[in-house]
């Protein structure tokens, strides 16, 4: 089913569910793969046979001597074949809304829905980034989609077309999810199949009548445009399924978007440095509370960053020089200012207070910088103009699981 569009292309799809009298929907979801350490990945996996890790980040079967890939390759074809995951009759949408407490504990909800968007070309206009992007290595996942042949988990994309959560509730409001799952932070991940074909138009229509603004997964789609060069001149230009990739697209909205900052971690510079000093060039500088919370509510209180080290926190209010000399309102276009006039140093991204304190309690970073969060007015504006944040300014919260729905791209 296809609904044309100059705009970006959204249609529905045949997902793959796991069949829920084989498992426990808690056992066998998985966070994205990039977010999980290796003990964590441990614990996944004993959960259940069928855990989304299995697959999502998989390991390699010595006994067999199949790699990483082909190991998933198998699992993934065995729980298809063995009836634990099962493939929906028609082509559907899927409603999800992830149920959360945001940082003052406060009830929230994201809601948005699944299907597949079709990969533009390069340069194109229909799927924009929002941020600019850090290059990796396409390897891994290109490998893992070369021997599942699936999207395991989806990208997320904001829809800049306002009705689209309207849609998504309406939708809703009269069914029971057919998959609730509680992951370890206490997030309820909820879905919904939606094959009626007025909800399946209206969806479209929505989404179809805006660019859709990637929030999430610039890797996992640049993988996808990939594998669907190499499929095309595999297949004579053929199309099919590889044309697409999984998405979650939700409206792009305060009431749907909660975003945290992603801080700056820095090592390398030398001992001697005179930090304060340096700073005071590009901010007014003042003393900030130890308690990290407590910095980060001073922060907002005062329109500053916060810099944290071991003995000492600082509270750094930009002047109106560094203001003027950044690309963007944006606390990573500040200090990416201010950063460029310092000795070269070593440059790592962490999100989470915890973290931040850990990395320094512990060493692995010689300096933190906090960031705010980056507000949905300036992600909207930002879009609206054509402009890229600069690299790792947002963290969308909570993530959607791996394991909900798949996507078959076999053909």
């Amino acid at each position: 089913m296809c609904y044309p569009r100059a705009m970006p292309e959204f249609v529905p799809f045949a997902g793959l569910r796991y069949n829920l009298e084989k498992c426990s929907p808690d056992d066998v979801i998985a966070p994205p793969y990039d977010v999980v350490e290796e003990n964590e990945r441990v614990l996944l996996a004993q959960r259940s046979p069928y855990n989304a890790i299995h697959v999502e980040l998989p390991v390699p079967d010595e006994i067999a001597r199949l790699d990483r890939y082909a190991h998933a390759a198998r699992i993934f074809a065995a729980w298809q074949s063995n009836g634990g995951v099962l493939r929906d009759d028609a082509p559907s949408f899927y409603v999800y809304r992830m149920r959360f407490l945001d940082g003052t504990a406060t009830p929230r909800s994201t809601t948005g829905v699944l299907g597949a968007l079709r990969i533009d070309e390069a340069n194109g206009h229909e799927v924009l980034p929002h941020e600019q992007t850090m290059p990796k290595p396409k390897g891994d996942r290109l490998e893992l989609m070369r021997a599942c042949r699936a999207n395991l988990s989806p990208i997320w994309g904001l829809s800049l077309s306002p009705g689209l959560a309207q849609a998504c509730e309406r939708s809703t409001k009269k069914a029971m999810p057919t998959m609730s799952a509680t992951d370890d932070e206490g997030t309820v991940h909820e879905l919904w199949p939606i094959s009626d074909q007025g909800a399946l138009r209206g969806i479209a229509d929505l989404v179809c009548s805006t660019p859709v603004v990637l929030a999430d997964g610039h890797h996992r789609y640049e993988t996808a445009r990939y594998y669907r060069n190499e499929r095309r001149s595999e297949l004579g230009d053929k199309p099919g399924e590889h044309d697409y990739v999984m998405a979650f697209v939700v409206e792009l909205s305060e009431e749907e978007l909660f975003v945290q900052a992603i801080h700056r971690l820095v090592s390398g510079w030398a001992a001697e440095i005179d930090l304060e000093g340096d700073l005071g060039g590009s901010f007014e500088v003042l003393p900030g509370p130890l308690d990290l919370d407590d910095l980060a509510r001073a922060m907002v209180e005062h329109g500053a960053l916060g810099c944290v080290r071991a003995h000492a926190n600082l509270l750094l209010i930009p002047r109106p020089s560094l203001d003027a000399a950044a690309d963007a309102d944006l606390d990573s276009s500040r200090l990416d200012v201010f950063l460029a006039s310092m000795t070269p140093c070593e440059l790592s991204y962490q999100h989470g207070l915890k973290n931040v304190h850990d990395a320094i309690a512990n060493g692995t970073a010689q300096v933190a910088f906090l960031l705010r969060p980056a507000t949905v007015r300036q992600i909207a504006e930002t879009a609206h103009s054509g402009r890229l944040m600069p690299p790792k300014t947002t963290f969308f919260q909570p993530k959607p699981r791996t394991g909900m729905v798949y996507r078959s791209v076999r053909s």
